[in-house]
């Protein structure tokens, strides 16, 4: 492969996100929301609002009941109030997986827009016609849409880092982020995540003839996310850094089994014959 082929179609790529306002506005507002807006809110509500509340109770009850003997638990048991409690739970487990999000919207919507991109602007011919490998484009299609979404799920990790430890200042006796979940979340999850929505969305996009078509496809991506989410937000389940380990080991795994789906269904005349 060549490589100066393939950061030339990536810079492309990259560089026609900044003129589509519908992908940049969304990559910028969701790590707001979810990495400086929410977290903020949720931490001064549990700082200073009086929580008396049974379910609120129970559900710490939950989180202390699952997690096994260590340091964690002891950690947790000793916080000198339900308010410590709650926002130690929120920082360290619900928001983290509420946190993948971040690099599988992202990815996604650079992705969808890859080779649907091109056929809306009818360029797509001229890829295909021009001296490029079709591994060649995809791998710049891939990298097009990895390296934003991996470089703004590190940048939203530093600023949710940086809100967390300031508006928890003085309520630990050290500070409560990072933990091993978040740094397993971050270089470990979120580039297999954003990595699979891309392989997925890319696979889609050369298939359909609209942006919302691959969207709306592409979109089913974030549901195992969204059901880890609730779990975590019920109690059923409890995010442990052997947890994230094997849940990035299986999607290792299938971003393996969608490259080769991806190399052996798509091809230039396949491409080619979609575009028209």
């Amino acid at each position: 492969m060549n490589k100066s082929i393939i950061w030339t179609i990536a810079y492309k790529d990259m560089k026609a996100i900044t003129t589509n306002s519908q992908i940049w506005l969304g990559m910028v507002l969701l790590p707001l929301i979810l990495c400086v807006i929410l977290p903020l809110i949720l931490i001064l509500t549990a700082k200073w609002a009086p929580i008396d509340s049974n379910d609120t109770a129970k559900f710490v009850a939950t989180i202390l009941k699952a997690l096994p003997q260590g340091e964690t638990k002891t950690k947790l048991e000793s916080l000198p109030s339900i308010n410590h409690q709650i926002i130690y739970v929120m920082v360290n487990y619900m928001l983290g997986s509420m946190f993948l999000i971040i690099p599988c919207l992202n990815s996604m919507m650079v992705a969808a827009n890859s080779f649907v991109g091109e056929k809306e602007r009818r360029t797509l011919e001229s890829l295909l016609f021009a001296p490029i490998t079709v591994k060649e484009l995809f791998v710049g299609k891939v990298l097009s849409a990895f390296l934003p979404a991996i470089t703004i799920s590190i940048v939203s990790f530093i600023l949710f880092g940086i809100v967390v430890n300031i508006a928890t200042a003085g309520m630990f006796d050290k500070i409560i982020f990072p933990n091993a979940n978040w740094l397993l979340l971050v270089f470990w999850l979120s580039p297999l995540v954003a990595l699979f929505t891309i392989l997925i969305n890319v696979l889609i996009s050369a298939r359909v003839r609209s942006f919302q078509a691959a969207q709306q496809l592409g979109s089913t991506v974030i549901l195992p996310i969204v059901a880890l989410v609730v779990a975590q937000a019920t109690g059923l389940l409890l995010i442990s850094p052997l947890l994230l380990f094997f849940i990035g080991v299986v999607l290792l795994a299938g971003n393996v089994f969608v490259l080769r789906k991806v190399t052996k269904y798509n091809n230039r005349n396949a491409l080619f014959e979609r575009q028209i």
